[in-house]
């Protein structure tokens, strides 16, 4: 560990280690929670946030830049993209079957395919709610966003610069 105050990261063994062990208990019960959305209480938004949250606990533990760093590029951007594609497929393609958006019976599969079709839509809102809760967070940690007050003033600062 270092002497620089401005350090907001501290490494603990202990806290890397139980992140380690408890981290795919986490992620494998947000699955759970989002395929058991079909037969009771839970569903896709749910198990995004805990799923979500498993990440959190590996930024919390292992440091935030090398948690984006180890996560960069575009993974976030498919899962929400993925998740997205997902429900529209299912929905439209019971349209295409001859019912109405998301209707599972149109596709003639039974109970079955109802209880696979609210699964299927289920791990897809699962991964648009993770993706954008962990895409939320980096983008907090790093900055990305402008306090409200301050744009306004900036902007009329830009304006009122021109203008003179």
């Amino acid at each position: 560990m270092s002497g620089d105050p401005d350090r907001t990261y501290v490494e603990s063994t202990i806290i890397m280690t139980t992140v380690r062990m408890v981290v795919p208990f986490v992620f494998t019960f947000g699955l759970y929670v989002m395929f058991h959305g079909a037969e009771s209480a839970g569903g896709g938004f749910q198990g995004g946030v805990i799923v979500a949250s498993a990440v959190l606990l590996l930024a919390f533990a292992f440091g935030i830049e090398p948690t984006r760093i180890w996560l960069e590029g575009p993974l976030s951007r498919i899962a929400i993209a993925l998740g997205g594609a997902t429900f529209a497929l299912i929905g439209l393609g019971a349209v295409v079957g001859g019912g109405a958006f998301l209707e599972y019976e149109a596709y003639g599969l039974g109970t079955d395919g109802v209880k696979y079709g609210i699964e299927l839509v289920e791990l897809g809102i699962g991964a648009i709610v993770s993706g954008v809760l962990v895409s939320l967070f980096f983008s907090l940690a790093r900055g990305d966003f402008v306090v409200a007050g301050e744009a306004v003033e900036s902007e009329a600062d830009g304006e009122g610069g021109e203008r003179a």
